[in-house]
Formats: C-alpha cells, structure tokens, sequence
C-alpha cells in the first residue's frame, strides 16, 4: 500500500547520507531496506549518498556495487579515518545542490529506515529539523549511564538545549543544511551545533535496536573525546569553575594565614609535622595540575582551528555530475 505523500508538480528531491566505516556486512542490507521503504513514498525523489571514512574492510568494494547498480547512488571515499564529525560534515558537504532536504541515517542499521516517512511527514507540517529520539536502546548498563548522564551534565553546562537520547538519523530542511555546512569551525560537535543554528525542531520517538551485522568501532574513549568535544566547544563553565575555585581557596588561605600567625604570636607553633605540610602540597599541586589541564582542553581547541587542516580529505568522488 502506497504511502500518501503531497502531490506536486515538479517533485522534490531528499538525499539520503549514509556514514560508513567498516560495514561491509551492512552497505548492501542498509540500501535494500531503505530502498523497500522510499519505493513506497509517492511526491518525492531521492538520491543516495554515502560516505565511506577510510574503511579498511571490502565496505568501498560494496558500495561500488550499489553505484554501478543504480544511477542515483554517489559516493565519496576519504583518505583515511578522520572521525566520526568527518563523516557528518562530508555528507552535508556533498548532498546534491537541488535537494530540498537530507536524511542522515547511519549505516549499522539499528536506526530503522522505516522511520523515514515519518521524518518527511513532520517536514511537512513545517518542521526545518526533524531528529529521531529513541525511548530504549539495547547496550550496557554502564554506557546506558554514561550516555544520560553526559547529556544531563552537558544540557546543564552548555549554552544550548541538547536532547538526551539523540542518534544522528533525522532530516534537516536544505536550509538548515547551509547553515550548518557554512560554519566554519574545525573542532566540531555535530549534534551541538544542529541546535545551535536554531530553526524549528520536532522529535519523532522510537525504539533503537541492536546491531546485528559486524561490530561498532566505536570505543569507550571515543565516547570520552566526543564528549570532550561538546563541553569544550560549547561551555565556558569549566573556565568560570577555576576562577571561583580559585577566588575561594585565595579568601581561605589568607583566613588560614592570619588565623595562624595569630596562634603562633599568642600560643606558640601549633605545628610541629611535615605531613599536613605534604598533604597541603598534594592537594594545591592537584587543583593547580587540574586547572592548567582544563585551559589546555580550550588551547587544543584554539590550535585546531588556527591549523585550519580541512576536517577531511576525499580519496574519490563516484557518480558526481561535477
């Protein structure tokens, strides 16, 4: 049964973006799972694009497969990893400059392109960004907290209302696309900046399921520098915390200071050890050890943007016009 969509005259075009990096066991099932679904969307053409981030596996070998098979599959093959946001960022770069809207949606197939027709019906209603937010996903128990608990952390710091339990499968309207493609910042936090160029917002909920080909590549300290990337790109609360820490152990070490030559003039040394001495050290040596550490979490970010290295280089382009 056909899906009934808004009937146009001249039909607008969606370009669906696939990240890969090492899915040679999902390319082919994504583009036949995502293609059952389209087939049934009348009103609208689409495109595929995909972007391949140095996989070292046959996922490059697959998706020639699909270029050679259907004319409206492009690729582009990078150089080498550069990253998950390097993934991101080359898909909204290459998305066809006729298309009316983008559909991220990535390659491990535990976001369902069932969704999609969904996505398209909240553009619609005039929705520019339409991001998938799941209820429940089948991981640990430990990175099942960890995400929350970043997000709920991150939401808390920042200056932007990041929602809790995110993917990166949703839809963005072409001109939220050039928005966010003009920024021209290197050390990026894709998610972060979706909200931070405004615009109109909805969510569509659903349940995320487990991979079931191959295995993620993305590793507990990945999560860590993604993280990073967030609170570093997007807060000043860490900076603000030292000088209020800072002003606080001032006022008490001079309290501590008069309060303790008072002692010595009128009772004599109170103190007669090395050990507060040492622990006194250790922990004025962590605060400070601590506090030059954040600083140059905001310096990196400083140096990557003044390097001005682009956030990828590309391999090879198939199936451009261009």
């Amino acid at each position: 049964m056909k899906i009934k969509m808004n009937k146009l005259k001249n039909k607008k075009l969606i370009t669906i973006g696939i990240p890969c990096f090492n899915e040679e066991k999902n390319v082919l099932e994504m583009y036949k799972e995502t293609k059952k679904v389209i087939d049934k969307i009348n009103g609208y053409d689409f495109d595929f694009l995909f972007v391949d981030n140095g996989s070292i596996d046959k996922t490059r070998e697959k998706i020639n497969i699909l270029i050679k098979k259907d004319k409206n599959v492009r690729g582009v093959f990078l150089s080498k990893n550069f990253g998950n946001e390097a993934s991101g960022l080359a898909l909204m770069d290459f998305v066809d400059n006729h298309a009316d809207a983008f559909i991220m949606l990535p390659c491990d197939l535990q976001d369902p392109p069932g969704l999609i027709p969904k996505l398209i019906r909240q553009w619609e209603n005039g929705y520019e960004i339409v991001l998938a937010q799941y209820n429940k996903i089948n991981d640990s128990i430990f990175m099942t907290f960890m995400r929350k608990t970043f997000y709920l952390f991150f939401k808390k710091i920042s200056n932007i209302d990041v929602p809790i339990n995110v993917s990166g499968f949703g839809l963005m309207d072409k001109k939220v696309l050039k928005a966010i493609t003009s920024l021209p910042e290197k050390f990026r936090f894709g998610r972060g900046l979706s909200i931070w160029v405004g615009f109109k917002r909805t969510y569509i909920n659903y349940e995320r399921v487990e991979r079931q080909r191959g295995k993620s590549s993305y590793s507990f300290f990945d999560y860590v520098r993604h993280s990073e990337r967030g609170v570093f790109g997007f807060s000043y609360l860490p900076l603000d915390l030292i000088v209020y820490f800072g002003f606080i152990l001032t006022i008490l070490s001079f309290l501590f200071i008069i309060g303790y030559l008072f002692t010595v003039i009128f009772f004599g040394n109170p103190i007669n050890a090395s050990i507060p001495i040492m622990l006194a050290i250790v922990f004025f040596g962590g605060v400070q050890l601590l506090a030059i550490s954040i600083i140059g979490k905001y310096i990196q970010v400083i140096v990557e943007e003044t390097k001005n290295r682009p956030v990828y280089i590309v391999d090879e382009k198939i199936n451009f016009k261009d």
